[in-house]
């Protein structure tokens, strides 16, 4: 059985699912026509039904929890990893309010993350998250939320933090940040859905067993060619959490949308 499978090309993304595409594991017979792209664009083809399987911000799933299911393993949810506001001038929160941000999507748990920190923020620019750098380094916006290997390279580019939206999130709840998850089609039914959550499981088991079996995947798709931010981005968003949820995992879950639910 084929299967659509959409996915970012960020190193973490194409660690956990290498053993499934290319089959180091036992697929349970399904094949993967596989897509990837940056994270908003993974949000909107899930919301338009596009794929059977899809890496989804946590943002995104509140609005595709009719048609979609979580995936028990396969997210990125840590402490430690979460999404940061920076700029060229060194601003403060405050400042925020009066300043144009850039954001890597509407539906992003980047963005949920700033409006539970700085709901007064009106001006946001939508891009690409690998463009937001270079948007506030030519003064087309003031300030950005990065998010994915961005968090290693912005400081060598004469950039500054304003916070950290994880650390915020982190001290508001006592919980892991819940940035991205795996979801599929309902509509596939218990049986694949069951056999899909076991293929990633081992998929994202490969992935922690054998690090240096995935890193030529990992290196076709990377944005950040250095080898040594690769690996750096795979430890910070593949952990525990990754190979599955567990109670910890699904209160930082349930804390996000409650939270969403109150903005």
């Amino acid at each position: 059985m084929r299967l659509s499978l959409c996915f970012s090309p960020c190193p973490n993304d194409t660690a956990i699912f290498d053993a499934m595409v290319h089959a180091k594991i036992d697929t349970s017979g399904f094949k993967f026509e596989v897509r990837l792209e940056d994270v908003e664009t993974l949000n909107r083809l899930a919301m338009e039904g596009v794929p059977d399987i899809c890496k989804v911000s946590f943002h995104a799933f509140l609005y595709l929890r009719e048609r979609y299911e979580l995936l028990t393993s396969g997210s990125a949810l840590g402490f430690g990893n979460g999404p940061l506001v920076i700029s060229k001038k060194k601003y403060s929160m405050e400042d925020l309010e009066n300043l144009t941000v850039a954001i890597p999507g509407e539906y992003t748990t980047a963005h949920l993350l700033l409006k539970i920190a700085s709901p007064g923020v009106k001006k946001k620019k939508v891009m690409v998250f690998s463009e937001i750098e270079d948007a506030i380094l030519r003064g087309e916006v003031d300030a950005g939320v990065i998010i994915h290997e961005n968090r290693f390279t912005y400081e060598k580019k004469g950039l500054y933090k304003i916070t950290d939206l994880g650390d915020l999130w982190e001290k508001l709840t006592g919980l892991p940040v819940p940035l991205g998850c795996i979801v599929i089609k309902k509509s596939l039914g218990p049986k694949i859905i069951k056999k899909i959550n076991r293929v990633m499981h081992e998929s994202v088991g490969f992935a922690m067993e054998y690090p240096d079996d995935v890193m030529e995947y990992v290196k076709q798709h990377a944005q950040e060619m250095d080898e040594e931010v690769m690996k750096k981005h795979i430890r910070l968003y593949v952990n525990s959490f990754t190979l599955d949820l567990g109670i910890i995992g699904r209160k930082a879950i349930n804390a996000l949308f409650e939270i969403a639910g109150r903005l």
